[in-house]
């Protein structure tokens, strides 16, 4: 496929999920007279504002399925994946249009408008991908839409890729063979795989062929000048290059290629990537965040009078806590001990509850009587929206340790939850909350770090709603 078709179909793509979701809104919006005379359509009073916010929805559901990837290749990715993915982002999409029904205060935008809406772009947007998935497998197992591929490297791992590549004839790809100077991985008995080229003829190789990728599989330690000479023959022919990137053990983690005036920078992440899906993350705690805070102002100044009538004092607590990267801030809650609660806690060491360098107590005398109230339904920890509003924290993230919790760390494997930014609730508020033990409060925070994802945090953000109203684990 040349790269005109490509982008040509990029586009079609691009339009045609616009046009889904606009289609989605409408019959979401009509209802039952979705099938009504275009009469009714003139009939409905369209003002100029709405308008104006319907076109900003698309522009924004387009931005959304870009960041999230519904645009790339999914050549390589399984049909479930793609699923997940789309699911993700009609949840997102819906998440988008109910903070615009909010903000601009569209009275149209109702709950059953939002499910509407949900399930049906759900419903096409992943009806028509496996569609497209049963489309493409049809013309790929008939020798259509196939891309030419060579593998560099023949030792297990090369081999065990071709394998899975032969045995996957809907991927699309043709096998020509292998570039190597001599086979040095196991013996294939009645295989047809063959080295085609050494690595000294590679260039005029794929001079003469027709190549659309190459996989290099070659020992980096070793052959380091090798590959580096083969990424720049690619290179110079605009040939695709995939690198079986298992040379260092970074399973759990991600990588990304920048490039950093000349060079070519290639990073590992143990933590989520500072990318799109970051910033989507950072937008999504300034909306929800400015959302809440504004209907909630009436009740937060009740409970903070309620605080001063019952013990001296003020009505906050702000206290330094350890946040991304170990950086310091002011964390904010409402008041739930006494005024020199922090002095007293060294009396109370050996009463200590918890394990690790924490500090818990289920029958702690330094808590206040309207403090006992706030902590069960969890109230004292809305401040915190302030703290995400500024940046200092997340809606979703590991929660942040006072200072003499963290200098009792000691393993260093614990400290990677200071690779993210905190958040108000995590794994550990939906999983047990205070009912659970350090070491498995520290796991949970490593689980969220490595399967993190928009909708990861989307699924921690509405199963925190009923964990709290039960107060299960609650101190």
């Amino acid at each position: 496929m040349t790269s005109f078709r490509r982008r040509f179909l990029l586009q079609t793509f691009v339009l045609f999920d616009t046009f889904v979701l606009a289609l989605s809104l409408y019959f979401a919006f009509l209802g039952r007279q979705a099938y009504a005379p275009i009469s009714v359509l003139l009939a409905l009073e369209i003002r100029v504002h709405t308008i104006l916010v319907v076109a900003g929805l698309l522009y924004g559901w387009h931005i959304l399925f870009s960041c999230l990837g519904l645009y790339q290749s999914r050549r390589l990715s399984s049909q479930g994946q793609e699923v997940k993915d789309l699911l993700k982002s009609a949840g997102l999409a819906t998440l988008l249009l109910i903070t615009a029904g909010l903000l601009f205060r569209l009275p149209s935008v109702t709950p059953v408008l939002v499910i509407r809406f949900l399930l049906i772009s759900a419903s096409v947007l992943i009806a028509s991908r496996l569609v497209l998935r049963w489309w493409l497998k049809f013309v790929r197992v008939r020798g259509r839409n196939l891309r030419q591929l060579l593998i560099a490297g023949t030792n297990s791992r090369s081999l065990e890729f071709a394998e899975t590549i032969q045995n996957r004839p809907e991927l699309g790809y043709r096998l020509l063979g292998f570039v190597d100077d001599k086979w040095v991985g196991p013996e294939q008995d009645g295989s047809s795989f063959r080295i085609v080229t050494n690595i000294e003829g590679f260039r005029a190789f794929i001079r003469d062929h027709v190549i659309d990728e190459v996989v290099l599989a070659l020992p980096i330690k070793s052959f380091y000048s090798q590959t580096d000479k083969l990424i720049a023959f690619c290179r110079e022919q605009g040939i695709i290059v995939r690198v079986l990137s298992d040379f260092f053990d970074f399973a759990s983690g991600q990588t990304r290629v920048d490039q950093f005036e000349t060079n070519s920078v290639v990073s590992f992440y143990n933590s989520p990537i500072d990318g799109k899906s970051v910033a989507a993350k950072r937008m999504l705690d300034i909306a929800v965040s400015s959302l809440l805070l504004l209907p909630l102002c009436p009740m937060l100044l009740v409970v903070a009078i309620l605080i001063r009538l019952d013990s001296l004092g003020p009505a906050l607590f702000a206290q330094e806590r350890v946040g991304l990267n170990k950086r310091r801030f002011r964390m904010y809650k409402f008041r739930t001990m006494v005024v020199n609660a922090e002095k007293l806690q060294a009396q109370l060491e050996s009463r200590n509850e918890a394990q690790g360098p924490v500090f818990k107590m289920k029958e702690d005398p330094r808590i206040t009587r309207i403090g006992k109230f706030l902590r069960k339904t969890s109230i004292d920890e809305l401040p915190q929206l302030i703290n995400v509003l500024k940046g200092d924290m997340s809606l979703v993230g590991p929660r942040p340790l006072p200072v003499r919790d963290y200098v009792g760390f000691n393993e260093d494997w614990q400290r990677r939850r200071f690779s993210v930014r905190p958040g108000i609730t995590c794994l550990w508020q939906i999983r047990g909350r205070s009912s659970i033990s350090f070491d498995q409060w520290m796991e949970l925070d490593m689980e969220y770090i490595d399967q993190w994802s928009l909708w990861l945090d989307m699924k921690i953000l509405v199963k925190t709603i009923p964990a709290v109203v039960k107060g299960s684990g609650a101190a």
